[in-house]
């Protein structure tokens, strides 16, 4: 008898233009009288919408609670394609920022479906331009991560090689 594990998988999508986490900037205030403390901005008010639209979204998917232990995060931000853009571009490589979609959208489901983004020890990401007749939206996948393989930790480079390269059959 062999027994296998079930791994908790949550997957959603947010409907909205993903928005990045902006450069943050700090300052320190102090009134008369008062002790110190320290301001924090951001420089891209969008990201507090977008991230609203993320939390809550997975919330309705959070009914397993919080994932405990490491966890393995795959987002596909679907972003609008400007009519200007000539159809021979098919990759996104203007901004925003994969990174900073990707930060954004984790700060998001801290709290709801893990305890901190520190959790995520795989990650997988992509922006790309979205179809003609749909909606922008960031698609999520959050799943209970398996034991590493400690032999070969690195990504195999067939996998990563089918992500990026279309074969002509």
């Amino acid at each position: 008898m062999t027994l296998t594990m079930v791994r908790r998988v949550v997957s959603f999508e947010v409907i909205g233009i993903a928005q990045p986490k902006g450069s943050a900037s700090a300052f320190v205030i102090q009134k008369p009288g008062q002790k110190p403390r320290a301001i924090v901005t951001t420089n891209n008010p969008k990201s507090k919408g977008w991230q609203q639209l993320v939390f809550e979204q997975a919330q309705g998917v959070a009914h397993g609670g919080l994932f405990v232990g490491p966890v393995v995060l795959t987002v596909t931000f679907r972003l609008p394609r400007p009519k200007s853009l000539p159809k021979y571009v098919h990759h996104h490589t203007k901004k925003p920022d994969l990174d900073k979609l990707v930060r954004s959208t984790k700060d998001a489901l801290k709290g709801v479906l893990y305890d901190d983004d520190s959790q995520v020890v795989d990650l997988h990401a992509r922006k790309v331009y979205v179809a003609i007749a749909a909606a922008p939206c960031a698609r999520i996948t959050l799943a209970e991560a398996a034991p590493p393989d400690l032999v070969q930790p690195d990504l195999p480079l067939e996998g990563l090689a089918a992500l990026f390269w279309e074969t002509g059959a």
